[in-house]
């Protein structure tokens, strides 16, 4: 079956994963980890891209952006793709890619999703149990939700102001958040969605989507239609 095309739209929140081909490290220190954000800075600035959350892993990143335009989304991740790879091939001394094929992403409707994929994004250390506390991961965006430190990277939604009068308030109702994580079926049900490209939200939200572009937005109920019964 043909791939579906990505959704990518303008002023909508998208969940993005990229991984490496076939699990590979897209990190070896500390160095590449730090140019990874420093190119990807760059990218989403270039295309005019908005970064609400990230983590980067040994085998993947996750982002939660809005792009300004229908394209900025694609070309910033290939811009960072193309330069990254580059920087990381000239440095380690290797040759060819590194990425699992096209990177994968979702439209979500983010008064419904927008603080469950922010804390998905940021929990992911500790749900796959590379750190005790998904709060001490230094390759997040956490710190800067937290308050420990302010994040270049990061433009904040306004969903995010919206769980607090204060920072204070923002920063301790975000901790909690972390530290209950989500249900391991909550989890799997944002990713499988992002993986397979299906949007997220209700259905006027998809109605909405449906106005702006002929690929499908949810999978097709499975089985045979049902007959209608005869007059």
């Amino acid at each position: 079956m043909a791939r579906l095309p990505r959704l990518a739209l303008a002023g909508h929140l998208h969940h993005v994963v990229l991984r490496g081909n076939a699990g590979q490290a897209l990190f070896v220190d500390d160095e590449d980890r730090q140019r990874c954000l420093q190119m990807l800075r760059e990218a989403l600035r270039e295309h005019g891209v908005a970064l609400h959350g990230y983590v980067l892993l040994e085998d993947s990143l996750q982002l939660l952006l809005t792009p300004d335009t229908d394209a900025g989304l694609s070309t910033a991740v290939q811009a960072l793709g193309r330069r990254y790879v580059a920087a990381f091939n000239r440095r380690h001394g290797r040759a060819g890619t590194l990425w699992e094929g096209r990177y994968r992403a979702t439209v979500a409707q983010p008064p419904r999703h927008f603080i469950a994929l922010l804390t998905l994004v940021e929990w992911q250390p500790q749900r796959l149990g590379l750190i005790a506390s998904a709060l001490e991961w230094p390759w997040s965006s956490a710190a800067h939700h937290l308050g420990r430190r302010r994040d270049p990277l990061v433009t904040d939604h306004p969903l995010f102001w919206a769980t607090g009068n204060t920072p204070f308030e923002r920063e301790l109702a975000h901790r909690a958040r972390l530290e209950g994580g989500l249900s391991e079926a909550q989890a799997r049900s944002l990713m499988d969605a992002t993986l397979k490209g299906w949007a997220l939200g209700d259905a006027a939200f998809l109605a909405a989507l449906a106005s702006r572009t002929e690929r499908p937005l949810q999978p097709r109920p499975r089985g045979r239609p049902r007959k209608t019964a005869p007059n």
